[in-house]
């Protein structure tokens, strides 16, 4: 349960990530609100994730999946740039993400 609270909070860090560029410097009214209710959300649901799981494993992650879904929605709906580069370190996150979500399984099965 942990772990799915883990990936909950990262996608909402994505949700507030986005809605700090669209609120504009908080000068915009309706995505500065969307911005801080997530943000609250967002810690909320990490720190329940963090009774648990080890904290270096579960805020890498949360920052992890927080980037790589930052990264992917500024590309769809930003139209930021992409290059090879971008999707090449974009992997290496995920798979340093999923990596760690490995070995702290091996750690607890031992």
């Amino acid at each position: 349960m942990a772990w799915l609270l883990l990936i909950i909070a990262g996608l909402t860090e994505v949700i507030w990530a986005i809605g700090l560029k669209e609120a504009n410097g908080f000068t915009e009214l309706v995505p500065s609100i969307v911005t801080i209710v997530f943000l609250i959300v967002s810690f909320f649901i990490f720190a329940k994730a963090m009774k648990t799981i080890p904290i270096g494993t579960a805020y890498a992650i949360f920052t992890g999946i927080g980037a790589a879904g930052t990264v992917v929605v500024g590309i769809l709906w930003f139209q930021e740039t992409i290059s090879f580069a971008k999707l090449f370190f974009l992997c290496v996150l995920l798979f340093g993400i999923i990596g760690l979500k490995l070995v702290d399984d091996e750690q607890e099965d031992a």
